[in-house]
């Protein structure tokens, strides 16, 4: 975070020490005496456009007017190909299943206590 502060002063002192040569440069502009008028000079007229001649559209049918569009011949028939039949697939043996009831765990009775006399 450190780094980009110090980049962020140092990128901000640049370009303010650019701008003072700028100011400076238009301080001078500003001072400089007019400057004298130029001479200048007369442009010829633009030549003006001849009327040419429109040309005429012809007129085209209308869409109902269209002679019909020729048929498409018709396609000639493909021979039947003989469908190939596969054999049986083998069947598969059967999974054994696994039990889901948890066995109980025997309970031992604890050992009988000594008595006392």
């Amino acid at each position: 975070m450190g780094c980009f502060n110090c980049f962020a002063l140092g990128f901000f002192v640049a370009l303010s020490l650019a701008s003072i040569d700028v100011g400076v440069a238009a301080r001078h502009l500003q001072q400089l005496p007019p400057m004298p008028t130029l001479p200048t000079t007369t442009l010829p007229p633009f030549p003006s456009i001849p009327n040419l001649p429109q040309p005429s559209i012809p007129s085209f049918p209308r869409p109902g007017a269209l002679p019909p569009l020729p048929t498409m011949p018709a396609l000639p028939t493909l021979p039947t190909v003989p469908r190939a039949t596969l054999p049986p697939l083998p069947s598969m043996p059967s999974i054994p299943t696994i039990p889901t009831t948890i066995p109980s765990i025997p309970f031992f009775s604890p050992p009988p206590s000594p008595s006392s006399p």
